[in-house]
Order: structure tokens, then sequence, then C-alpha cells
């Protein structure tokens, strides 16, 4: 397996961590009992500081992981997986594990600035696809 197509496989992980941390907070703000109810209850307290930065941390992932999943894949299979490539991959999955702490604790202009790192790792993934 290239390195690239590592890459997704650990940002899945990822992925499944910041659900996990979501979901580990919310309960412990809302109870087990809510959690393994049906959760019909609407007049829920809004989700704690720390709870709102996760799920806003886990929805941004969730914006650009498929993009990241299908220009990875799409280089493997058009055999196009440069070391440009490889590197978009390294830098944006690199972002990511970076950008989670940064909103978790609310560090504000870094965070953004790692998120615009993130965003040029996926353009390198990119670009070797759509030039000549």
């Amino acid at each position: 397996m290239t390195l690239a197509l590592s890459l997704v496989v650990w940002s899945l992980i990822l992925a499944f961590v910041q659900i996990i941390l979501f979901d580990v907070v919310r309960t412990g703000q809302y109870g087990l009992k809510w959690n393994t109810g049906p959760r019909d209850e609407t007049d829920l307290p809004a989700l704690s500081a720390l709870g709102g930065r996760l799920k806003r941390a886990q929805d941004n992932l969730f914006e650009t992981l498929p993009l990241f999943i299908a220009a990875v894949l799409v280089a493997h299979i058009a055999n196009r997986e440069t070391d440009m490539v490889t590197l978009g991959a390294e830098i944006w999955f690199g972002a990511r594990l970076v950008y989670l702490p940064l909103y978790a604790f609310g560090v504000r202009q870094l965070r953004s600035l790692v998120w615009l790192v993130s965003i040029a790792g996926l353009g390198m993934i990119v670009a070797p696809l759509v030039m000549p």
C-alpha cells in the first residue's frame, strides 16, 4: 500500500477518534441515560464550549475528508500518485491532526492557519490530476 493510501486509512481512524471524543463529551454532559435512550428530548441545554468545539471540528473534518479520499483514490487509480500527491497527503493529514487540539482548546488564528495548510495539501493532491 502506498503512503498516500495509508494516510487515507489513518484519516478514517482520525474521523472515528473525533466521533468518539465528541460522543464522550456530549454523553458526559447529557448523561448515559440520554445516550442510550431514543434522544427525543428537544429542550436539552446547549453543548458545553468543549462539546461545541469538538462537534464543529468533526463537522469541519467531514467537509474535506471525502475530497481527500476521492483525490487520493483517483491519483492512485490513474497511476498519477506522484511525490507531490504523497507530500500533499502528508500535509493534509498532519494539518488535520494539529487542527483537532487547536480547535478543542479554542486557539483562534493558528487554527485557521492550520486549516489553510490542510487545504494547500489537498490542492497538492489534486494539482497533478488536472495538469497535463
